[in-house]
């Protein structure tokens, strides 16, 4: 078993015609997906190197040398997970008949996202370990583009309009969202259901039907 576990994992530095960039970024994304992956199946949950290591395949020591420590691969792997979340979310989005629906749908869908524990986690080591903070900073600008992106062709398609500027919109929405999980993952009374989440949007029909 040891063995074929061992062939397994060395199987892609065999491949003929790939370099090792190529080779080391799809490490990289394996490493980071199989994380992803063990952080929705145990929220919450302290994941070691070695859980890691065997759910993507390969070498433990192979975490510290792609992404310097376990904290900055988990950082990868919670946004990771945020960003699909936000995708499909957007497809919930896309459903909604009118502006009111559109901001009571997607508020109860974030709050409801498996991977925002992990995100949660994220940013809190951002905080309390500086040299994680770029990376927890590219990742919520990544998000932030993503979301200004989706709303700008929801409101053209739709005739919607905003209230405020859409870079504004979303990192407002964001910021709400995401602050809220820390205050009760840092054991503030109450949960993310007590939250207004949908009054942070100000998107809405231009008829002025759906407010």
């Amino acid at each position: 078993m040891e063995k074929k576990r061992t062939e397994a994992r060395s199987a892609p530095a065999r491949v003929t015609g790939v370099s090792s960039r190529d080779r080391g970024r799809a490490t990289r994304r394996q490493l980071i997906e199989a994380t992803a992956r063990l952080c929705e199946e145990r929220p919450g949950a302290e994941i070691s190197v070695a859980e890691i290591a065997n759910a993507a395949g390969v070498f433990p020591n192979q975490v510290t040398y792609y992404f310097g420590s376990k904290d900055s691969l988990l950082v990868h792997a919670a946004f990771l997970g945020l960003l699909h979340d936000a995708r499909r979310i957007e497809r919930l989005g896309r459903q909604a008949p009118d502006a009111a629906a559109f901001r009571r749908n997607i508020a109860r869908a974030v709050l409801a996202m498996p991977s925002l524990p992990s995100v949660a986690r994220a940013l809190a080591a951002g905080i309390s370990k500086p040299d994680l903070a770029p990376v927890v900073d590219r990742h919520l600008q990544l998000l932030f583009r993503q979301s200004e992106r989706f709303v700008g062709q929801l409101l053209d398609a739709r005739g919607w309009q905003a209230r405020r500027p859409l870079d504004v919109e979303t990192r407002t929405f964001w910021s709400t969202a995401l602050g809220a999980v820390l205050l009760v993952r840092a054991g503030a009374n109450g949960t993310v259901a007590d939250l207004d989440l949908a009054g942070a949007l100000t998107v809405h029909d231009e008829s002025g039907h759906g407010d």
